[in-house]
């Protein structure tokens, strides 16, 4: 494009925040005004919400099963959700660090809100039998013969019996077994993506020694996996 020739919409779309709002005073200030230095930061911040909303969704895509419309609707309702809970908490901005960062805190939350919801409208996680036979392959583990497969599938079975807690079976059956998404297990019971992890990778490490202490897996084979 020559300097003469005019920008097209999108690039006008990228570009007018950045001019319009040169720190997060401006961007505080707008919100927190009234008429329509108000309205059109809305405008402005909900354009910026929305395309980090359509960002998140599509790097998420996969877990969901969704694309096309459908998923660029999830994008407009959290980045609409997203901006009804900005601009109510604006004046509680402390500078902390961008307000633009701020502000993207709040639409990946409600991306990851909406894929939890999403998700669990769709499926549940029944334990299968073929979520077993997948199970060692996910362990990094690969018997050659198959009666050998078929005892490790059942002592794998055995040691989360007789290993883990109730809640460490629930989240392990969820994520490892079934392929749930750590969002939409969070949301639905009521915790973090880190307390999730915490818990997967204690009742892993119970697993694992419980293998190594009836002769299904050596150290070795612990310390490469």
């Amino acid at each position: 494009m020559s300097p003469s020739e005019p920008p097209d919409s999108a690039e006008r779309e990228r570009a007018r925040p950045q001019a319009a709002y040169r720190d997060s005073r401006d961007w505080v200030s707008a919100l927190a005004g009234t008429g329509s230095v108000r309205e059109q930061a809305i405008a402005d911040l909900h354009a910026l919400l929305l395309r980090a909303a359509r960002r998140e969704a599509l790097r998420r895509r996969a877990a969901l099963g969704i694309d096309g419309p459908e998923l660029d609707d999830l994008a407009h309702q959290a980045a609409a959700d997203a901006l009804v809970a900005i601009t109510a908490k604006v004046r509680q901005f402390r500078g902390d660090s961008r307000f633009t960062t701020w502000a993207y805190k709040f639409v990946i939350l409600e991306v990851s809100n909406k894929i939890g919801r999403h998700f669990w409208q769709r499926r549940t996680w029944p334990i299968e039998q073929e979520d077993w036979d997948r199970l060692p392959d996910r362990f990094g583990l690969r018997p050659e013969d198959q009666a050998e497969w078929r005892d490790l599938v059942s002592a794998l079975r055995r040691a989360v019996d007789e290993e883990l807690t109730e809640y460490q079976r629930t989240i392990f059956s969820a994520l490892v077994l079934g392929g749930v998404p750590a969002d939409a297990l969070a949301g639905k019971l009521g915790t973090t993506r880190n307390a999730l992890y915490k818990a997967l990778f204690d009742a892993r490490r119970k697993i694992r020694a419980n293998l190594v202490a009836n002769g299904y897996l050596t150290l070795d084979e612990v310390e490469r996996s």
